[in-house]
């Protein structure tokens, strides 16, 4: 049976449709922009289908408070171009920020490689509004006029799959755009030097916006981001170079900071198989040496980029001829063994059937299945997409 879709125009309709499902007893989903449509397990059921694009208006902008209250349908790229009239931004660069609405990143905690200089939306959002599966409006941290009481709405909601309510608005903290922004290429990097390359970036107390590792034929392409007053940067970009002389590294090459974006969104999103993989930044060797490189001889097409200081890596491939699974299944005991983890946000069906989205249980997964008893007590949002199938 084919669920039924629907677009409210407001927040009103959105909460009266949600009331009048819970009467019936339908098994809600949430759509956005459809960027993380298949990450999660396939829901159990759904009855009801509410899409958020419509829901898109900007609530409230403080350009002196350096905050501001969206509905969660508007498209990132959308809310960018109303801060940058203000000389701001919200400081989060996920691929396809033109598609990808605020509701699904905050539901994925989706990142890009700014993650480094401004932390995760965890970081980010000051206060959210949901809308529980009964029908009930939520609200916590900034802008607060309804508590939920013992709970910090906004962290728990961040990562949650739309599993405990559908995202109405969410608040904001902001800031500037920068004066200056150059990028920095270094080709040739020897996937050893990667930690290196990281934990030197910390000791000599560069500060660079973003970093990221796009794997090629002959190694690792080394990318920096430098943004601020344009007399820092640059002083940044020459400290960088002479690092990078010292190490015994080609000299960087400055390339756009729209490049800069580009290829690293093109590596994560490429093909139809997408792994993200973490370790603690220490075992970053042997995530290269172990993990990446097994990997690559085992996917068709394996596209890879690395956050060296976050201890992070996506990998995208084509699902092909050769089977991908027990490459896949060696690099999750891996990740495991020494703290990480790999997770599938999108895959072909026939690979969902043979590999676990999301691996092993978390610890924290028995607070989690309480907080889904509390929200949501008869299962009816994203029914059984989340972590454990909850």
């Amino acid at each position: 049976m084919t669920a039924e879709r629907t677009a409210p125009a407001d927040l009103e309709e959105a909460v009266r449709l949600m009331t009048e499902a819970a009467a019936r007893g339908d098994a809600l989903a949430f759509v956005g922009g459809g960027t993380e449509a298949e990450f999660g397990y396939p829901p159990e059921r759904v009855d009801l289908e509410i899409e958020t694009r419509r829901l898109c208006s900007v609530v409230d902008y403080a350009p002196s408070d350096m905050v501001v209250e969206v509905e969660g349908g508007m498209p990132l790229a959308a809310l960018q171009r109303v801060l940058a009239a203000s000389g701001q931004r919200l400081a989060l660069d996920p691929p396809l920020p033109e598609r990808a609405t605020l509701g699904g990143l905050l539901a994925t905690n989706a990142f890009g490689p700014r993650r480094l200089r401004f932390g995760s939306l965890r970081d980010l959002i000051v206060g959210i509004t949901l809308v529980r599966a009964d029908g009930t409006r939520v609200r916590g941290g900034g802008k607060v006029v309804k508590n939920v009481a013992g709970f910090d709405l906004p962290k728990i909601a961040v990562g949650s799959f739309g599993s405990l309510g559908l995202i109405a608005t969410a608040t904001f903290r902001l800031h500037p755009l920068p004066q200056a922004a150059r990028a920095l290429r270094i080709a040739g990097v020897p996937g050893s030097k990667l930690h290196a390359i990281g934990r030197d970036i910390v000791d000599s107390r560069l500060e660079p916006a973003a970093t990221y590792a796009l794997r090629t034929d002959d190694g690792y392409d080394a990318w920096v981001l430098f943004e601020g007053f344009e007399a820092g940067v640059a002083e940044q970009c020459e400290r960088f170079a002479q690092h990078a002389a010292q190490a015994g590294l080609a000299a960087p090459a400055e390339e756009p900071p729209a490049t800069f974006s580009s290829r690293d969104a093109g590596a994560r999103t490429a093909g139809d198989l997408h792994l993200r993989l973490a370790v603690p930044p220490s075992a970053l060797d042997l995530l290269q040496r172990d993990v990446l490189d097994d990997l690559a001889g085992a996917l068709d097409a394996a596209r890879m980029t690395v956050y060296p200081a976050l201890g992070i890596a996506f990998v995208s491939a084509t699902l092909g001829a050769r089977d991908p699974v027990p490459a896949i299944l060696r690099a999750r005991s891996l990740l495991e063994a020494w703290g990480g983890n790999l997770v599938v946000p999108a895959s072909p069906a026939a690979l969902r059937a043979r590999v676990d989205v999301f691996g092993t249980l978390p610890p924290a997964f028995p607070l989690m299945a309480q907080l889904k008893a509390r929200f949501d007590p008869q299962r009816r949002l994203e029914r059984g997409r989340f972590i454990g199938r909850l």
